[in-house]
């Protein structure tokens, strides 16, 4: 079996304490190391054979089978527009062609085909629990930098994420030329990205989340191209809750007519958990809203005083004269 990279990945997992992430205390003891490169190891061999090289013509890119039917996740720059007839080749060598659907121009995200819909296809699952991509989550990605490459195969990386925004993920897995559309995962061998940015600095890799795929999924899969979002794209609560950076989500001030007020929010309310998920930071807590559709209706557990209540809001769209 070919395991390009993983050999010497304790040596790697040591030089990741030097990258500084954004989430409480993440330095890793050596067991908590030899416990990450066993579950790698095992994971490796079920996620590798849905991991594809896509030529493009004048280069090479990556991408990730997630179906049996054979739907690609790659980038919206690998596939550049719908229509596209490009080959793609499979974990052992063997080439088939794809043909790009639909794009997302703002965000790189980009969806393809298989043409033979008769065979099964390897494919792994992608995570729809897109808030728990959080800073310090250990994560793995592969690719083909360079092309398929028979002898050495699929290619590993594995850190951690740093960053995490409405639409990408930033992590320290070190990305090459080719890798652009490839995936990223968690360690349940979930897909939680795809490449899409190769920066000079290691720790500044950018992933396409999973949000931009699951926001647009039905106009990618008709062929369309999205060439920008209108400002209701995202969930919108109307409240102002302080600086990005702060840990403590308190309500400072409620917009009229707003989703919050009609669900009977307050000043002072703080913000403790939002669909039974840990809320960690005013950042985090955007994220999350932006990411849920408007009409979508969320649970948010808020202590207000000493009580602990929950409310049920559903979302609203966002006013054009509103930036928050």
């Amino acid at each position: 079996m070919r395991l390009s990279l993983l050999f010497p990945l304790l040596v790697s997992f040591a030089l990741l304490g030097r990258v500084s992430v954004t989430a409480k205390d993440q330095s890793a003891s050596l067991e908590d190391l030899q416990n990450v490169q066993q579950t790698v190891q095992a994971l490796l061999p079920k996620i590798r054979h849905a991991v594809v090289a896509i030529q493009t013509g004048d280069g090479t890119a990556s991408g990730v089978i997630i179906n049996d039917e054979g739907l690609i996740l790659t980038a919206a720059h690998v596939a550049e527009k719908p229509g596209r007839e490009l080959v793609v080749v499979l974990d052992d060598g063997s080439r088939t062609r794809g043909t790009t659907l639909g794009l997302d121009k703002t965000t790189d995200a980009a969806l393809m085909q298989l043409k033979d819909r008769r065979k099964k296809w390897p494919n792994v699952k992608v995570s729809r629990e897109v808030i728990k991509a959080l800073p310090g989550i250990w994560c793995l990605a592969l690719g083909h930098p360079g092309g398929f490459d028979p002898k050495r195969g699929v290619v590993l990386r594995v850190g951690r994420v740093i960053k995490q925004t409405a639409n990408s993920l930033q992590t320290d897995c070190v990305l090459m030329g080719g890798d652009s559309g490839g995936p990223l995962f968690n360690l349940r061998g979930e897909v939680i990205g795809i490449h899409s940015q190769i920066w000079e600095d290691r720790d500044h890799n950018m992933h396409v989340s999973m949000a931009p795929f699951f926001r647009s999924w039905d106009d990618m899969k008709s062929n369309q191209v999205i060439q920008t979002w209108s400002s209701g794209s995202g969930g919108y609560l109307g409240i102002i809750i302080g600086s990005a950076e702060s840990t403590l989500v308190e309500v400072q001030q409620i917009h009229q007519n707003s989703a919050a007020q009609k669900a009977g929010l307050q000043v002072g309310d703080k913000v403790e958990s939002l669909d039974q998920d840990p809320v960690l930071s005013v950042a985090q807590f955007q994220n999350a809203v932006r990411l849920r559709p408007a009409g979508t209706e969320v649970k948010l557990k808020i202590r207000r005083n000493t009580e602990l209540r929950e409310i049920s809001v559903t979302l609203g769209n966002l006013p054009k004269e509103d930036a928050g």
